[in-house]
């Protein structure tokens, strides 16, 4: 019955509000998946000489990331369902979804605004930690290209049951939810240095400590 009540709740907000809906939403989803990666993070070996501490700043930024990037995925899927319409409107059967057009829509969405979306969390989370140009512009060139293979060994699948099963008003909700494993890896990836073992499930990947005193492993970290 709570679940019930809370989409409800959902529903009625997103028809008054959708954008303020949307922006909320996932600015929430987005933090959770920070405050996962952060427990993930904590060493109990270091717990021992250091007393761990919740960055609380942090996670902030990650809300603030998806509190912005809500609405335009929102727009994105009215845009989506506008020119890539799942059931074309003359066919023999109305009613049926074409794998065809299916396809087209996932493969829009994973050649256009997943890049888009990559990028704009690596230069927002620069700007928000108060990096240098020069570091945002190392970290593009050592995080961009393994971070969006590994996007695209993810998301396909997981848009593919969005776009087909979920309506227009809980699709970014669906994408913010599955989002929560993806902040995990963005959230790792961006925190710690980059020992990279990118593979499915999504934060399947080794990282060392931010400690590290290796000037190889500082500089793929895109330290100053």
């Amino acid at each position: 019955m709570a679940n019930v009540a809370l989409a409800r709740v959902y529903q009625q907000s997103f028809e008054s509000h959708p954008y303020t809906t949307l922006a909320f939403t996932n600015g929430a989803l987005n933090a959770l998946g920070d405050v996962v990666a952060q427990i993930t993070q904590k060493e109990p070996e270091d717990n021992r000489r250091n007393r761990w501490h919740y960055d609380i700043p942090r996670t902030l930024r990650f809300f603030a990331f998806g509190f912005g990037m809500g609405p335009v995925i929102g727009r994105w899927n009215f845009f989506l369902e506008r020119h890539f319409p799942l059931r074309p409107a003359g066919g023999s059967n109305p009613g049926k979804v074409s794998l065809r057009a299916l396809a087209r829509r996932v493969g829009a969405d994973q050649l256009f605004m997943a890049p888009i979306g990559l990028a704009l969390f690596i230069g927002s989370m620069g700007v928000m930690e108060g990096r240098s140009r020069k570091h945002i512009v190392r970290r593009y060139e050592d995080l961009y290209k393994p971070a969006l293979i590994a996007n695209w060994q993810v998301w396909p699948l997981a848009q593919l049951v969005n776009f087909r099963f979920m309506p227009l008003p809980y699709r970014v909700p669906f994408q913010s939810t599955c989002g929560v494993f993806w902040t995990l890896y963005l959230s790792l990836l961006n925190a710690k240095c980059v020992v990279y073992l990118i593979a499915i499930p999504v934060a399947l990947l080794t990282v060392c400590s931010g400690r590290t005193k290796s000037r190889t492993a500082t500089k793929q970290c895109g330290r100053p």
